[in-house]
């Protein structure tokens, strides 16, 4: 079963979201991934196919991504074969977004069809980079991100636990759900969102 992490605040987030990551690895995965976001770097993803200390030696234990913003996600194949490509965070066509996601979006492949006949152009053959790519599509229109996130909320079918970074809002985490777990948790200047 998959799962999810983020956290934003003052600490660096990638050794965090390792940390997160290892605590639900006992639901099973084949694959993992982490986003993270900074004014300097912008978004900056690492994702792999295997196990977590596979991803973690590929950052050095998240040393290599700076940023105190991100998300992490361990990946159980529904759509799409076991594969670094198929592996979560999905990134948008200009790598404007990325997000995770628990569930499934039943009416993925009418607006995966409807994107790629406006020319976006897919790197997986999953359900979630469905929604990475519709909400750079709405992005673009409204150039707010919570406005895209609640037009792709109004768009798409099924369940979904989602946490969700913008490159130009370095500073942003948004979270939704809808019959999958997620749980937010506020702390003395920070938060975690955890699908367990």
């Amino acid at each position: 079963m998959c799962g999810i992490i983020g956290y934003i605040g003052h600490e660096q987030v990638a050794p965090i979201l390792l940390q997160g990551l290892r605590r639900m690895e006992y639901r099973g995965y084949d694959s993992a991934g982490v986003a993270v976001c900074s004014p300097e770097k912008g978004l900056q993803v690492k994702k792999t196919k295997g196990r977590i200390q596979v991803l973690s030696d590929m950052i050095h234990g998240g040393a290599d991504l700076e940023g105190t913003v991100g998300i992490g996600h361990t990946r159980w194949a529904t759509h799409g074969e076991p594969s670094n490509i198929n592996a979560h965070p999905h990134v948008s066509e200009s790598g404007k977004f990325a997000l995770v996601h628990n569930g499934i979006i039943e009416n993925y492949m009418e607006i995966k069809e409807a994107l790629q006949k406006k020319g976006v152009q897919f790197a997986s053959d999953t359900d979630s980079e469905v929604v990475a790519q519709l909400l750079e599509y709405y992005y673009r229109d409204t150039g707010d991100m919570l406005e895209a996130v609640s037009q792709v909320l109004e768009r798409i079918e099924g369940s979904y636990g989602f946490a969700i970074l913008c490159g130009d809002c370095p500073d942003t985490m948004i979270t939704a759900r809808k019959d999958s777990p997620l749980i937010l948790g506020y702390g003395d200047g920070f938060s975690f969102v955890a699908s367990d």
